[in-house]
């Protein structure tokens, strides 16, 4: 019989697990020698491959000495926190992986907390040794000291190390080594983490951690079974978090992971990781079991949105023109069927019924969700990101988030002057070698939106922030916005080169000659802080004295273009962006300009 262990890989943001589960994939045996598999095999979806993001959390099993092993790759991203801290109660073990050079980073210290919450014992992988910068006796006591604070017990602090290189595929208990292969890695895992220890005999119990949509089985729950047997066809019935009964069924489908695929099973029995088909109405977080169990298993609970954006209708004049998905029924279903599958996602309607209020972890996740809309062919009017309030004792509460700032020495000064710009709050400022200084704040959220573009420029792209949600904190009072105004267009049409070159004087300009534009559509930046209405349209007045051939000296600079995430952090409260499966346009929310200025007087 083989024996079973189940464990979850915990890292930052491109510290290389899925790299390292390649390497795992491919040293087990899963995929054949002359199989031709993509790099970062696991990150399948379009957007985490051209983002080298893991985005949603995935199951999946290899053998290696008669031992099934179960390993989940999870998010390293806070916006995708929520997914995290559901699958750690799926697994036994977590090999928590660190960059030799970067250290103990926020987004680790926040998966670490919620593994070591959990009482799991984690193997410590100090990844990327090969590295010329890294200082791996340094980051191991960095990680120890992350342990201390994070309230680890004496068998959590006595944990195993190795030392790896995920891409060239070795690990070694020395860290002078920089050959060989896996095998220590996977010993470890068999020796360190326990197989799972629950009853059998006990009647079917399962909790639904993941969901997704398969277009012919309907919703699959994946999770670990807690207790008990099931098989094919097994009555089985779905219980919310208070043992309510939501409804009743039949398993008609189970599934367990080999390698990337899902294969049909028969049968699963407590400690297997299955996907269960069959429910209609169960979601994540319910427990799925046999009829006689009246009572739910515990759930995480899930840490709460703390940003929203407004979804709307576009209702420019070049709606429709590129997207097949415009109306808001349309938009409706598709934001109910995303919060159906992603928990740390919540959908209101409006009261005019044109608009969704979706609220969310962060920028990044909204991010994904407005990309991928905009991919399967819809049409949208997104607003400014906003947070979301908290009300205690009659105080007014906002969220903070923990920002870690690792910039070079030269740059340092400027980034604390405009984080406390920002209303953050220095909290730790500290050499981290060969020149770099890491910084940490405590800061408002409102403050951060739209900062991240301004951050690469005042450190020339060599910065690198980490964001993590803190606490719900006291209001700070007003945080100052984007210094400068725009340029506006007063007419609809073309642009045109002759009027652009005139233009470029008045500041930076977001599109060139041709642009289709409307009149309220934002065209450029205003070197002064208010907004300019301007014509791009206007052409040479031609006359017996002026040719046509003049124009071919006009030389444009290239326009800035922004991308999705840029535009939605850049625009202010009275602004939108129009996004089609083609285009990402700036807008005013009201196009025409005296209605606008009558609401601006209401406003003022």
């Amino acid at each position: 019989m083989t024996s079973l262990r189940n464990v979850a890989i915990i890292a930052h943001v491109d510290h290389g697990k899925t790299t390292l589960v390649d390497q795992l994939f491919r040293q087990s045996g899963t995929f054949r020698d002359n199989q031709r598999v993509d790099e970062r095999a696991m990150d399948s979806g379009d957007l985490e491959k051209e983002r080298g993001i893991t985005i949603l959390a995935k199951p999946t099993s290899i053998e290696w000495n008669g031992t099934r092993i179960n390993i989940i790759d999870t998010p390293g991203h806070a916006d995708f926190g929520a997914e995290v801290e559901r699958i750690l109660s799926m697994v036994d073990g977590v090999i928590l992986l660190v960059d030799s050079a970067e250290g103990a980073m926020p987004q680790t210290k926040f998966v670490t907390g919620k593994a070591l919450g959990l009482g799991l014992r984690p193997i410590v992988v100090v990844n990327k040794i090969d590295r010329p910068d890294g200082r791996p006796q340094e980051v191991l006591d960095e990680v120890f000291d992350l342990f201390v604070n994070l309230d680890a017990k004496d068998e959590q602090l006595d944990f195993p190390v190795l030392y790896a290189s995920g891409r060239e595929g070795y690990a070694s208990e020395d860290q002078e080594a920089r050959s060989g292969d896996l095998t220590p890695l996977f010993q470890r895992i068999v020796d360190h983490v326990p197989a799972p220890d629950l009853d059998e005999d006990a009647p079917f119990s399962f909790l639904a951690t993941l969901l997704d949509r398969d277009s012919f089985m309907g919703r699959v729950l994946t999770g670990r079974v807690q207790s008990g047997k099931l098989k094919i066809n097994d009555p089985i019935r779905a219980l919310d978090a208070e043992g309510n009964v939501i409804e009743v069924g039949r398993a008609t489908k189970l599934m367990s992971f080999r390698g990337l695929e899902r294969v049909p099973v028969e049968n699963a029995k407590a400690g297997d990781i299955i996907a269960l088909a069959g429910l209609e109405k169960a979601t994540v977080s319910n427990t799925i079991a046999d009829p006689v169990v009246s009572e739910p298993i515990a759930a995480q609970p899930i840490d709460p949105p703390t940003l929203s954006m407004r979804f709307a209708v576009n209702d420019s004049p070049l709606a429709g023109r590129e997207g097949d998905k415009v109306t808001s029924r349309m938009i409706r279903d598709r934001l109910m069927r995303e919060a159906e599958t992603n928990v740390a996602i919540r959908v209101t309607e409006s009261h005019d019924k044109d608009s969704f209020e979706v609220a969310g972890r962060g920028e990044l996740q909204l991010g994904v969700l407005i990309e991928t809309m905009r991919r399967e062919g819809f049409e949208l009017g997104i607003s400014r990101p906003r947070v979301l309030f908290q009300e205690e004792n009659g105080q007014r509460m906002e969220p903070y988030e923990q920002v870690v700032i690792d910039v070079d020495d030269e740059h340092s000064g400027t980034v604390v002057e405009k984080m406390q710009r920002r209303k953050a709050e220095l909290t730790e400022m500290r050499p981290s070698g060969v020149g770099k200084t890491r910084i940490t704040f405590s800061a408002p959220s409102r403050g951060l939106i739209g900062y991240h573009g301004e951050f690469l420029s005042d450190t020339r792209g060599t910065g690198i922030m980490n964001r993590l949600f803190e606490k719900y904190g006291p209001h700070k009072g007003p945080i100052e916005g984007r210094p400068n105004g725009v340029l506006i267009s007063n007419a609809t049409g073309d642009a045109v080169g002759y009027a652009l070159n005139a233009l470029e004087e008045r500041g930076i300009l977001f599109l060139g000659p041709q642009a289709k534009v409307y009149e309220g559509m934002i065209i450029g930046e205003n070197a002064k802080p208010e907004d300019l209405e301007v014509n791009p349209l206007k052409s040479k007045q031609l006359t017996n004295f002026r040719s046509t051939g003049k124009d071919d000296a006009i030389r444009l600079t290239p326009p800035t273009v922004m991308t999705l995430e840029q535009s939605i952090a850049y625009i202010d409260d009275d602004e939108m962006v129009e996004v089609t499966p083609k285009s990402i346009r700036l807008r005013k929310a009201i196009l025409d300009p005296h209605e606008r200025k009558k609401a601006k007087r209401k406003g003022d």
